[in-house]
C-alpha cells in the first residue's frame, strides 16, 4: 500500500504542477459550484477548507468568509496555493498531514473536498473528532469522487466512515451525482 503523506504529494506537484487540472476541468469547476451551493450561509466568520491543494477551491470560499484557514500536507501545493490567493488577504495556509497539524481554531464551516478517501479509519475517526472538537456548530461539506481509487478507501467508504464517526453532527444534504457525492452535515440539536 501507498504512503500517502508529504512524499507522494510532493512527488506529484513537481511532475504536474496541476495533477488533477483543477484550474481547467470543467468537472472541478462544476464540482466547485455544487460545492459552494452545499454551505448554507451566505457568509462565515472562520471557515477551514483541509487538502487545499494548489488553492483553487481556496479562492472561492475565501470570497465567503472573513477568514479562510487552508490546510494541506505539501509545501510545493501551498506555494501553488498562495499565488492563486495572492490577492485575498483572509486565508492562513497551513502545512500539516491529516489529521494532526496546527489548524486549531473556532470555525462556522469546514469543507472536506476529495481528501478522506487518502486516509486508513482510525485517522477519519481521529480526524472526526477533532473537527467536532474545534466546529461543535460548523456546517461541514464533503465531497468525494465515488469512482475506483487505488487509495486506503473508495469514496463511499470514507465518507461513510466520517460520517459515523462525527456524533456531533448529522446529514442534512446528500446527492450523488454520477462521479462524486455531496454531503452537508450540521450540528445535532
Amino acid at each position: 500500500m501507498n504512503d500517502f503523506g508529504r512524499a507522494y504529494f510532493d512527488a506529484l506537484y513537481e511532475a504536474n504542477p496541476d495533477p488533477w487540472h483543477f484550474r481547467t476541468s470543467r468537472y472541478e469547476q462544476r464540482k466547485y459550484a455544487r460545492t459552494l451551493d452545499a454551505l448554507p450561509r451566505a457568509r462565515y466568520s472562520h471557515l477551514l477548507e483541509l487538502g487545499c491543494s494548489i488553492g483553487e477551491l481556496t479562492r472561492h470560499l475565501a470570497l465567503r468568509a472573513e477568514r479562510v484557514t487552508a490546510v494541506d500536507v505539501s509545501p510545493i501545493a501551498l506555494e501553488a496555493a498562495r499565488k492563486t490567493c495572492e490577492a485575498l488577504p483572509n486565508i492562513r495556509f497551513v502545512q500539516a498531514l491529516l489529521p494532526g497539524g496546527e489548524w486549531n481554531g473556532d470555525y462556522d464551516a469546514v469543507v472536506l473536498s476529495e481528501i478522506l478517501y487518502y486516509l486508513q479509519p482510525d485517522a477519519i475517526a481521529t480526524l472526526a473528532g477533532r473537527i467536532a472538537c474545534f466546529a461543535p456548530k460548523a456546517d461541514i461539506v464533503l465531497v468525494h469522487w465515488t469512482g475506483e481509487t487505488d487509495y486506503p478507501l473508495r469514496g463511499d467508504e470514507a465518507v461513510e466512515c466520517f460520517i459515523a464517526h462525527c456524533a456531533s453532527h448529522a446529514v442534512d444534504m446528500h446527492e450523488r451525482l454520477p462521479e462524486y457525492r455531496i454531503e452537508r452535515l450540521t450540528a445535532s440539536p
